[in-house]
């Protein structure tokens, strides 16, 4: 009798055990799962002060917490930086790490945009995107997007890209919004983010173009992002697709306007099942 007593209070105690080990484990499953997402167009190190100073800019980046950080104009060896290796630096003083997409050549080294994160690194892509040459009455110069798919919060795939449209071409921008389209295009499998200074305003052509196939993460004010101290018009931007996988739950562009001449633009996402 002693013995079946024991043995019942054995089994009871394991399924209260395994009851509440079922309840913890659905509790886990059902915490929303978020991501944070920064761009910022670095202006190859240099603020507005005249200063090159990238940890300056990596003080910035970490004040904003975020899981994936889009760069553009950054430099790696380039003379008037210092020779510095920015994307390198920046991924060393962040505790992330970096994926570097060159789009030209400049002054003994390069110049391009960049990826930061914190998540698992499954694979990288360097996309060339349509320019216009430069003559002797216009300057311009090469553009690109670097992508890369991480492992997200929930454990599944998620690509995210940096990206720079050209700064006084309109055609090259419009271009260059379909080219985005065509070369990332909505993969319900893989949900996108897109973040990058698109040197155009919100209701731009090449704006509306990208609309086509991203969500626009931008708050209701339209907040300007350039120039820094004081700024006047939205250029930078964050996109995702497909909009059914993502929440918004915060938007806005930082009050920072010394370590570049643009102010950073943070996304904060809940992930969704679709």
């Amino acid at each position: 009798m002693i013995k079946t007593l024991q043995v019942r209070h054995v089994i009871c105690a394991l399924t209260v055990a395994l009851a509440t080990w079922r309840a913890g484990s659905t509790a886990d499953a059902a915490e929303p799962t978020t991501l944070r997402v920064l761009c910022y167009n670095i202006h190859y190190g240099q603020g507005t002060d005249g200063r090159y100073d990238v940890a300056r800019l990596a003080n910035v980046i970490k004040a904003a917490k975020p899981d994936l950080v889009a760069l553009q104009e950054v430099d790696v060896g380039v003379k008037r930086s210092g020779r510095v290796h920015q994307a390198r630096r920046l991924a060393e003083l962040t505790n992330m790490s970096v994926r570097y997409g060159p789009t030209q050549h400049y002054q003994g080294g390069l110049y391009g945009n960049a990826v930061l994160t914190h998540l698992p690194i499954l694979d990288v892509h360097i996309q060339p995107l349509p320019y216009t040459l430069s003559t002797g009455q216009r300057t311009t110069y090469p553009r690109g997007a670097i992508s890369v798919t991480v492992r997200a919060p929930n454990q599944l795939p998620l690509r995210f890209i940096s990206t720079h449209f050209q700064h006084n071409v309109p055609e090259d921008r419009l271009a260059e919004a379909k080219a985005i389209n065509k070369f990332f295009p909505l993969t319900p499998a893989l949900p996108s983010i897109l973040a990058g200074d698109m040197n155009a305003v919100p209701t731009s052509a090449p704006v509306v173009e990208l609309q086509k196939h991203w969500a626009n993460a931008i708050d209701p004010e339209r907040t300007p992002s350039a120039p820094s101290q004081q700024p006047k018009s939205r250029i930078d931007y964050i996109f995702y697709q497909p909009a059914q996988q993502f929440r918004l739950k915060q938007t806005e562009v930082l009050s920072e306007s010394v370590a570049s001449d643009h102010r950073p633009v943070l996304a904060v996402f809940e992930l969704l099942k679709d």
